[in-house]
């Protein structure tokens, strides 16, 4: 193996690996915390605090979500622009996963840095992440339909890469093994799809 072929290769694994741990870990718990506003304003507001309030955040933010992000984002896109088709590797219905989850993830990719830019980034200019700041961004109904594509593209992204995840790191070889994950991570995008949408409408 060359020496470009190996650095491509563990470029690969590493973009697949942080795709799981730690965005993925990362995207549910997201999720949970936005889910806290189906109880009211209050209690998301003190969930939100209490992320904001966490020891060291600005690293853990930096070095668990934004590097990750960066490098699976800029190298997924990569990626997404130069990888071969892989007809004649998997059915069908696979290739039209291959296909759909790098159209899901240049979306991802730029709904998340649009999203850090409308939250995270107004917080250096003196706002606060508070239920009022996402029930100002998503009562524009333009923003509303891009948070929901957003979300669902990220979900849909996080759900069929972590089959692919499993089979690139050898963990489910066989066909039936591949395809029971199919069946399980369909359950995964529906569940947290749910649980997405009704956050995000509890909003409003």
């Amino acid at each position: 193996m060359s020496e470009n072929v190996q650095k491509d290769f563990l470029a690969r694994r590493l973009h697949s690996l942080l795709g799981i741990i730690p965005l993925g870990v990362f995207l549910i718990q997201h999720l949970m915390i936005n889910y806290t506003a189906t109880n009211g304003a209050e209690s998301f507001n003190a969930a939100a605090h209490f992320m904001d309030s966490l020891p060291f955040k600005l690293a853990l933010e930096t070095f668990i979500i934004y590097l990750p992000i960066l490098f699976h984002g800029v190298f997924g896109i990569y990626i997404a622009f130069t990888g071969k088709s892989n007809v004649g590797r998997y059915s069908t219905y696979r290739n039209w996963m291959f296909l759909v989850q790098r159209i899901t993830g240049v979306v991802a990719f730029f709904f998340i840095f649009i999203h850090v830019y409308q939250t995270r980034v107004q917080v250096f200019f003196g706002k606060e992440v508070n239920y009022e700041m996402v029930n100002d961004i998503i009562s524009n109904p333009f923003w509303l339909v891009f948070y929901i594509i957003g979300i669902l593209s990220t979900i849909f992204h996080f759900s069929n890469g972590l089959w692919a995840f499993l089979v690139s790191w050898g963990i489910t070889q066989s066909e039936t093994s591949q395809r029971v994950m199919t069946y399980i991570t369909w359950v995964v995008f529906i569940v947290l799809s749910f649980i997405a949408l009704t956050a995000l409408f509890a909003f409003l």
